[in-house]
């Protein structure tokens, strides 16, 4: 577990010390409709699959969406692959995020602060969504929702965000994220969808779920069924890198 995802760090300590961390902006500076100032506020949204109208079907788009959602089965591990304790309730939850880009891994906390389990105009809707910690990248707020239209029976995932880049000491890690976070990022949101709907429309065609695997320390990496690489050893590692 520790030589797969963060070297010879100890995994369970570095989740457990995320619970020091604290957001690391003020809300009041979150932006306002129409207004985004410095930050980047982006709604994407990706048709997952489709139903008969009325409320969700048992087994159907999305109650599987909502499962993968909420076991972050959906990321893509070529991009962002998290660490998290199960046993702990989704609100509140702290997670161990790490970004990969090429031989380099960032290691960022996040902490779900936002549970959403609603019908609102038509339609229903759950999903959760974190925030950033101290020495994150980034600053910011992103909230992943499963939304079924009951009038249309259309089932989407909705990603609602906010966020500007982090004050960041390191001079080569400030360049490359000013040349190619933003990139990322949105490279992201579209794999996040991508991946979602492929993964839901097999398991309605048949296929097993993902199977979450826990550790001895009680953790669960995701997405699962992600393995390590021997080339993993020559990467560079960066902890809270962020200011």
């Amino acid at each position: 577990m520790r030589e797969a995802l963060l070297g010879h760090i100890d995994v369970a300590a570095a989740v457990d010390g995320l619970r020091r961390l604290s957001v690391n902006y003020d809300e009041a500076d979150a932006p306002v409709a129409h207004q985004p100032g410095n930050w980047h506020v982006d709604n994407p949204r990706t048709l997952i699959g489709h139903e008969p109208t009325g409320p969700p079907v048992p087994g159907g788009a999305w109650e599987i969406a909502c499962g993968l959602v909420r076991a972050y089965e959906f990321s893509d591990p070529d991009i962002v692959r998290a660490v998290y304790r199960p046993s702990e309730e989704l609100l509140g939850r702290d997670m161990l995020l790490e970004g990969r880009f090429l031989a380099l891994r960032f290691y960022l906390g996040v902490r779900v602060t936002e549970v959403v389990d609603e019908t609102r105009d038509g339609q229903r809707v759950w999903g959760w969504g974190y925030q950033t910690l101290d020495g994150h990248l980034e600053q910011g707020k992103l909230v992943y929702e499963v939304v079924k239209d009951l009038r249309s029976g259309e089932v989407e995932l909705r990603i609602r965000t906010y966020s500007r880049r982090a004050p960041i000491q390191n001079p080569v890690v400030r360049l490359g994220f000013a040349m190619f976070g933003r990139r990322t990022q949105l490279r992201f949101y579209a794999a996040v969808g991508q991946r979602l709907r492929n993964t839901v429309q097999e398991i309605l065609r048949g296929a097993q779920p993902p199977t979450p695997a826990l550790t001895g320390d009680g953790l669960v990496v995701a997405p699962s069924g992600v393995h390590h690489h021997p080339l993993e050893r020559f990467t560079l590692h960066s902890h809270h890198p962020g200011g």
